[in-house]
């Protein structure tokens, strides 16, 4: 047979982690392997055996997880900018409905309670609109100048 032997269990030791870490994997692999027990491993862990369980089926989903399949190279940047065109779209189709909301609800408005009457803009000035009336106040008489 050519090529290196396989490293083994001793690989886990050039991992980057804590030696607590590193222990503990050490553990679960172990349990996976057929040479500890569940209980020994939960001894050893000092946790109880349904935790030891979820850091089993922790592992072996990362493991899974790391081991899928995921297309090659850098992701393309034109998905990118093609996600950011709908998201614009998409805000201009909202703007869009909420004014033809805003429509119907004037309309309706308008239905109910008559036709609106113009109201004087500011930029008209102060007298731009409807004159103003006074009526002479009761009680006091005009006298002629």
């Amino acid at each position: 047979m050519r090529g290196r032997r396989p490293a083994g269990p001793e690989s886990i030791d050039q991992l980057v982690g804590s030696d607590e870490t590193k222990a503990r994997l050490q553990a679960i692999l172990d349990t996976l392997y057929g040479q500890a027990r569940l209980c020994e491993a939960c001894a050893q862990l000092g946790v109880a055996e349904t935790r030891c369980y979820q850091l089993r089926q922790g592992v072996v989903q990362a493991a899974l997880t790391a081991l899928a399949p995921r297309p090659a190279g850098r992701p393309s940047r034109a998905a990118t900018a093609e996600a950011e065109r709908i998201r614009v779209l998409e805000e201009r189709v909202r703007e869009r409905e909420q004014a033809v909301h805003e429509a119907h609800v004037r309309e309706e408005m308008a239905l109910v309670f008559g036709p609106a009457r113009p109201t004087p803009r500011p930029e008209d000035g102060p007298g731009a609109g409807a004159e103003k009336k006074t009526r002479p106040q009761a009680g006091k008489a005009r006298t002629p100048r």
